[in-house]
């Protein structure tokens, strides 16, 4: 399925229209899609920019079109390489580098995706994008003596945009061997992970059983890292009608805020601001309709 399908399907299911994916996760991959239901697809915005984990695997040897298992074999090369070159390949990696964007992504070039392009036979060239590998470490290196192919399963901590196929891409032709990713799975975006995730069987049997919005998470946790502010029921009223409210405690001008009613409920995702010498509260999301 893609992250299309899940929430076209995810839609039926759940009989609601306001809905919708917080990034685009490979059809060939598996693993963590945040999906924001009603009024939590506000969120969405902010949770675009989230960093990854991932475990994935790299394949030497081979070069596809679409750097990953799916693709078309392009090159085959011998492969020579130790265990120590290896591990400084990765090591590398470390840091911010500038990666170009695969032919076979959604990146648009000119109103078309790249994907598109790529389907009619065309490539571009493509701007190189600066991406940051936070940490990137070998997990497990497969060696097959007959055939003489290595395959290395791998965790990355990444920023957001990172494409870990052409990281797998670009570590085969570091090592001048090429390769192309053969495994993929996302085990973390943001606060989310794959503990806590459920699959489609999961939603589906919830929904059946009326348990669904026990297993709903709240949309404060993807803001759960922000200072808060509790309102009282007569400064929520205010509030939620649009009206500033004077903000106390220790929080600095031009801050995010979790604005939170006194039942302990987030309401709304508040700024603060000066007015007139005096620190103000205001809203900038509001997630109760």
């Amino acid at each position: 399925m893609t992250s299309f399908d899940v929430v076209g399907y995810l839609r039926r299911m759940l009989k609601i229209k306001k809905i919708g994916h917080t990034g685009t996760l490979d059809p060939a991959a598996i693993g963590v899609l945040p999906v924001c239901i009603g009024q939590a697809t506000k969120a969405i915005e902010y949770m675009m920019d989230k960093d990854k984990v991932y475990r994935a695997e790299l394949a030497l040897g081979k070069i596809t079109d679409t750097q990953d298992s799916t693709g078309e074999i392009l090159e085959q090369r011998d492969i020579n390489i130790s265990d120590g070159q290896l591990y400084a390949a990765f090591e590398s990696f470390i840091g911010k580098y500038q990666q170009v964007p695969p032919m076979y992504s959604a990146v648009k070039i000119g109103g078309k995706k790249l994907y598109e392009l790529a389907r009619e036979g065309i490539t571009v060239e493509r701007n190189a994008r600066e991406v940051e590998i936070y940490s990137l470490n070998i997990v497990h290196i497969k060696r097959d003596e007959k055939w003489m192919p290595i395959h290395v399963l791998f965790d990355v901590h990444c920023s957001k945009g990172t494409y870990i196929r052409t990281l797998c891409a670009d570590i085969g032709e570091k090592l001048g061997c090429g390769g192309h990713m053969s495994f993929l799975i996302r085990s973390r975006t943001g606060n989310f992970g794959i503990s806590e995730a459920l699959t489609i069987e999961d939603i589906e049997q919830a929904v059946g059983t009326g348990q669904i919005v026990r297993r709903l998470i709240s949309v404060e946790n993807v803001f759960s890292h922000l200072d808060k502010v509790v309102l009282s029921n007569a400064e929520k009223k205010k509030f939620t009608n649009g009206v500033w409210i004077e903000a106390k405690g220790d929080l600095t001008q031009g801050s995010l805020i979790r604005v939170i009613d006194d039942h302990g409920k987030m309401i709304a995702l508040g700024e603060i601001f000066e007015n007139k010498g005096v620190l103000m509260l205001k809203s900038k999301k509001m997630f109760v309709g």
